[in-house]
């Protein structure tokens, strides 16, 4: 079952001086692990916001769980129903708890502040900070950071994480951390999972490759990039 599907889609800026997609017709099924690789100012990373409906297109369809992203409407509530994010700079609130950054996502469902504390202290276990949970996102390292992005990411137990750059500002060792963490996030919930990255020992770890150029797709990665994926 596709879970994206988006054809002819087309997005400018700056009253059409900036093409940033350029016709792209895109499927991704269910449960599946896709990376997107391009060099800066190719498009990948409109193409991420299309997918998790923070911006629309000016033209084309884009179809992803069941919902037409087309257009404006009620795409918050889907946001927060479908959609994980994170983010290369983690987007934390710095002046709240570690906690309390992870129950942001969840004020739109019908949960006491009692239920929103568990889930993210259950969220913080799986990420192994549960004993970071008062303190604020300033007295973390960059990768405990990222690890608490990851947490909130799945604070609506989301079908589908979107992540840009999720190791781009975190050394060796921790970006290998962070990526087994998403892969086995992407094993064990069959959770549909795309990565923008300019890393390609990042991107072979997918089983699909995606190579944007100046807003069009030009090649999709076979089987010899699949079975060269790095040990994590």
């Amino acid at each position: 079952m596709n879970v994206v599907d988006m054809k002819k889609v087309y997005k400018s800026y700056e009253d059409g001086k900036i093409k940033a997609l350029n016709g792209i017709d895109l499927t991704i099924t269910e449960g599946e692990f896709v990376s997107i690789i391009g060099p800066s100012g190719s498009g990948k990373s409109t193409l991420l916001n299309m997918l998790g409906a923070l911006d629309i297109p000016d033209s084309g369809s884009i179809n992803v769980a069941g919902r037409d992203l087309s257009s404006n409407k009620k795409l918050n509530e889907f946001r927060a129903r479908e959609i994980g994010f994170i983010f290369q700079l983690h987007n934390l609130i710095p002046n709240i708890s570690v906690a309390e950054n992870i129950e942001i996502p969840m004020y739109t469902q019908k949960m006491s502040s009692n239920e929103m504390r568990s889930r993210a202290l259950k969220l913080l276990d799986d990420v192994g900070l549960k004993d970071k949970a008062d303190i604020k996102p300033n007295k973390l390292s960059g990768g405990e950071r990222q690890r608490v992005a990851i947490a909130r990411a799945l604070a609506n137990d989301p079908s589908i994480i979107l992540a840009d750059e999720p190791t781009g500002s975190l050394d060796s060792k921790t970006s290998t951390k962070i990526l087994k963490q998403l892969i086995d996030l992407h094993d064990t919930k069959n959770v549909t999972l795309i990565i923008v990255t300019h890393d390609m020992d990042v991107a072979k770890l997918a089983d699909r490759v995606i190579e944007v150029l100046d807003g069009e797709i030009i090649s999709v990665g076979d089987d010899s990039l699949i079975n060269s994926k790095i040990d994590v």
